[in-house]
């Protein structure tokens, strides 16, 4: 059947890029449908049969509300602050409701732990087997684990599902409301226990801080004693508030005191050329705008010298300036630092007289103005221990009061919000298990399909052929059926079929075939045609003889050469295999008169094989072959070249050289397309083959390939018998 008009390419040039095509996609489909639907059933079907083989099981949720605490000081600040700053809270919660502990009151409440057998059943009871009793309840455990479910209520807020998945409903909903139970009493037990421990840990605490608290005054009171310091004077005046002001004070003047020496021994390295200007603290820097002033021009310059010394040598008078700007800024720069070391020189003199007093002040406050320097350094210290002992005491003090009452009373941090009650199956899922099971289904078949074309050794589209070889499909005949080839009760051989049937299907390929040819070289139509194959059994003989016969009756005088000097395919079917031919008049041994034969039937001359030859392509090869080709040429109108196949032997190499065009003969969806290519590129010299042809294409599969094949019951019926 014709596949529609294409204008062949030039054997060799390159395929059009592929753009994407619905149609191909969904032509796909339909011929990989019954296939893609089996494998779909299938997997729904294992579906069907898992879910009836399946247990269902049912899933009770409950939620549990974690509750804000008080800011006000609590046990978590005294024995968990650090456990809370470096893990969540929540993710905490979650632990703890998986933990083994909190699910064996689960597992001992609801009765989940069961021995395997009756005799370890009843030593269970009576505790006489306690290892299988154990074992039982790491069982339940871990049974209840496995369908325990623990999440977190979205992202903020603090709320706990609770999920237990169970073959019974109810009993899901008991043993969800057992775990939130058994949470809850788990909670205020482990908070209790905390407390009683925090309160037993403050109490021995508070002992050890009331004797270094004493230890640490009468250090003091030795220490007063031994030196002969009383509070009198202007010291019995103060109170401790007075003094811990004055105190501060004395710090804040040793604080300014000592900056102000910083900066003195800054500007003095400064002066000195160890510091650098760059290392000017912002503190000084923002004290003197003249400075950071002077530092920027200085940047500039130095930015400046640099770029121009980069273009000129010193001696430039653009770089003289600039250094000469540079020594004016050093000079400035060197008086403003000297107007700033005076300035703090000043007022380190001054912060300095100012902490003297200060220092004269507390020891006449304390009553230490009789002692040296060590002395006084080991009065404050010994009075500054004792103030740390004290406060440290208080604080613990308060904290143990307010452990005693968490001890005797705690507030719920925990609460159930919503009991579980029986649900709805939640395993298997239908609805997903079915969606899965289609979804596979279908994309095994896919792939399987795929996999199949992948696999397909033959061409089946133009396209195909176009993009793999980069030559054109001339034409597409259509497989015939046997019942076809037989008329009168004769047989028909598949050439002769054109001459009874000269409106079907096949007699059109023939005649696309022909106007293919033809459009292949417009300036200067092929006259000798030849027509091959890669493989024996792929129609090139009836491809050859039906383009003979078509030419014939389309009025042209055509001869058709029997140049298959092995097989004789189209002698045999002439009935002239036993006649001479081709060998005798290349050898001598005949003339052209004695071997055409004319066939008024057929109305074609037909040259036939001849006598056989032991060494064909010799013979193919020879000058009388050359000779006797270009006397046909100008005898006959279209010469047809019936050679062996590519693929065995070298006798359509030698011919191809000697046609105008080659015609390459191609069994539809068989001929495999690595033999096509490895044979093409044989014959495909000077680009002389036309293009491909399709042949024994099968209709009915033919059609699940497009537009490329199919023109509709309207065209069958025209070209029908």
């Amino acid at each position: 059947m014709n596949v529609g008009f294409r204008i062949p390419t030039k054997v060799g040039t390159e395929p059009p890029d592929r753009t994407f095509d619905l149609r191909e996609y969904l032509n796909f489909i339909w011929r990989h449908w019954m296939f893609i639907a089996s494998v779909t059933t299938f997997a729904f079907l294992l579906a069907v049969i898992y879910l009836v083989g399946a247990t269902p099981l049912y899933t009770a949720t409950t939620q549990v509300l974690l509750e804000q605490r008080e800011s006000a000081p609590n046990l978590d600040a005294v024995v968990n602050d650090a456990l809370i700053r470096n893990y969540s809270y929540v993710d905490n919660q979650l632990a703890i409701l998986r933990s083994d502990s909190l699910l064996r009151r689960v597992v001992i409440k609801e009765n989940l732990a069961s021995p395997t057998t009756k005799e370890s059943q009843a030593a269970a009871q009576n505790n006489e087997d306690p290892a299988s009793a154990e074992g039982a309840i790491i069982d339940g455990i871990n049974r209840l684990r496995g369908a325990l479910t623990v999440s977190r209520q979205g992202q903020v807020a603090q709320v706990l599902n609770i999920a237990i998945t169970w073959e019974d409903p109810v009993r899901a909903a008991q043993l969800a409301n057992a775990v939130a139970d058994a949470y809850v009493v788990d909670q205020l037990d482990a908070r209790l226990e905390s407390a009683k421990r925090a309160s037993s840990w403050l109490s021995d605490r508070l002992i050890e801080l009331r004797r270094q608290l004493r230890d640490s005054e009468e250090a003091v009171a030795k220490f007063r004693k031994e030196h002969g310091l009383t509070r009198s004077g202007p010291t019995v005046a103060l109170n401790d508030q007075q003094l811990t002001d004055l105190n501060s004070k004395l710090i804040a003047a040793r604080t300014d005191a000592a900056e102000k020496k910083a900066r003195v021994d800054f500007l003095a390295d400064l002066a000195a050329g160890k510091k650098t200007l760059e290392s000017l603290p912002d503190s000084m820097l923002s004290a003197s705008s003249v400075m950071g002033a002077l530092r920027a021009k200085m940047a500039d310059a130095s930015q400046r010298e640099a770029d121009l010394l980069a273009r000129y040598n010193s001696r430039h008078p653009a770089v003289v300036n600039v250094e000469a700007e540079k020594r004016d800024i050093e000079r400035s720069i060197a008086a403003e630092t000297e107007r700033m070391a005076q300035t703090v020189r000043s007022e380190y003199a001054l912060a300095k007289a100012r902490l003297n007093a200060m220092e004269q002040s507390m020891r006449e406050a304390t009553g230490q103005g009789e002692l040296d320097n060590d002395d006084a350094v080991r009065l404050r210290e010994l009075e500054r221990t004792t103030a740390v002992n004290k406060s440290l005491f208080e604080d613990f003090l308060q904290k143990a009061k307010i452990t005693d009452e968490q001890a005797t009373f705690r507030a719920r941090d925990v609460r159930i919000i919503m009991p579980a009650r029986s649900g709805g199956q939640s395993f298997p899922n239908t609805r997903k298990v079915v969606l899965i099971a289609l979804l596979a289904g279908f994309g095994l078949g896919v792939g399987g399909a795929i996999a199949m074309e992948m696999l397909r050794a033959g061409f089946s589209t133009p396209r195909q052929v176009e993009e793999a070889l980069g030559i054109p499909v001339l034409a597409s005949v259509r497989q015939l059926k046997k019942n076809h080839l037989v008329k009168d009760g004769k047989s028909i051989p598949v050439p002769f079929y054109q001459i009874h049937y000269p409106l079907s299907p096949f007699s059109e390929a023939m005649r696309t075939l022909r106007s293919s040819i033809h459009m292949s070289d417009v300036d200067q139509p092929p006259k000798v045609i030849h027509v091959t194959s890669a493989r024996p059994g792929d129609g090139k003989t009836t491809i050859a003889m039906s383009l003979a016969i078509s030419a014939a009756f389309s009025g042209l005088k055509v001869v058709l050469v029997d140049a298959d000097l092995r097989r004789r395919s189209a002698s045999r079917i002439v009935n002239l295999e036993q006649e001479k031919g081709l060998v005798d008049l290349l050898i001598d041994a005949a003339t052209v008169d004695d071997v055409l034969r004319f066939n008024r039937d057929l109305k074609l001359t037909v040259l036939p094989a001849g006598s056989k030859s032991l060494n064909p392509p010799d013979v193919l090869g020879s000058e009388h072959m050359k000779v006797l080709i270009s006397r046909l040429r100008e005898t006959f109108d279209y010469v047809v070249l019936d050679t062996p196949p590519v693929g065995p032997v070298v006798d359509s190499v030698i011919v191809a050289n000697l046609a105008d065009k080659t015609i390459f003969v191609v069994r539809w969806a068989a001929t495999p397309r690595e033999l096509v290519e490895t044979s093409l590129q044989q014959v495909s010299t000077q680009k002389r083959v036309a293009g491909v042809v399709f042949n024994s294409v099968n209709q009915d599969r033919a059609k699940k390939y497009g537009g490329e094949y199919y023109h509709g019951k309207s065209y069958e019926k025209y070209y029908s018998q």
